[in-house]
């Protein structure tokens, strides 16, 4: 008798963080614990209202503030009590973070070359490179998969740590140049099964008000 496979895929939602007034401002936050603005915290009821009929088993959050907040109105919605996993952390921007992206240009002209450029050996001053940050993230994506096989969970996170996920699933370089967006509050699914990492949707806005700002740069 031959034994039909079982094994369901495990879904995993990411859900970019809020909106901040640094984000409004295009002022690179990096690991400062910066606030949900009004609209953020909008945005964070919205995104738990929408999972509501996901089925969604467990919820885990960057423990910087404004994920955690965001992380705590969708555990509101769902009924869970998030779990902090600080790996999930935005990435260390060392001495550009506090500045606007046209101030870092100015003040670091080389180094932000290298940023925009998608060097992924740079790490600032203080900071921390791409390929430093791809390790700690995908190392903890993949154990957090591990423990929950077969069911969906919600894990909210940053800008930065969504673009390195959306590269680690398509196989992407982390020197090309960005060709998605990552909205706040934006909801995006990825799922994997016997190792095989697949995306389903990403960018999903459709639960919130218009004009759902960016990651910066792209």
């Amino acid at each position: 008798m031959v034994e039909i496979p079982t094994s369901e895929a495990t879904r995993i939602c990411l859900v970019r963080h809020g909106e901040t007034e640094w984000n409004a401002g295009r002022r690179i936050q990096g690991q400062i614990d910066i606030s949900l603005n009004d609209t953020g915290r909008r945005q964070a009821v919205a995104a738990g209202r929408w999972l509501r009929a996901a089925g969604i088993a467990a919820l885990y959050s960057s423990d910087l503030k404004r994920a955690w907040t965001t992380a705590q109105a969708i555990g509101t919605e769902l009924g869970l009590l998030p779990t902090a996993v600080p790996e999930m952390r935005e990435r260390r921007y060392g001495i550009f973070e506090g500045l606007t992206y046209d101030e870092a240009r100015a003040k670091h002209p080389a180094g932000y070359a290298a940023f925009e450029g998608r060097n992924a050996d740079y790490a600032f001053e203080n900071g921390e490179s791409l390929q430093a940050m791809y390790q700690r993230v995908t190392g903890k994506l993949t154990s957090l998969a591990a423990m929950h096989p077969g069911e969906s969970i919600v894990v909210v996170l940053h800008g930065g740590v969504l673009d390195i996920v959306n590269r680690f699933v398509r196989g992407n370089a982390l020197e090309k140049p960005r060709d998605f967006l990552i909205p706040n509050a934006g909801i995006n699914w990825i799922s994997v099964l016997d190792g095989q990492w697949r995306l389903e949707s990403w960018g999903e806005t459709d639960h919130l008000e218009p004009g759902a700002l960016d990651e910066l740069p792209a």
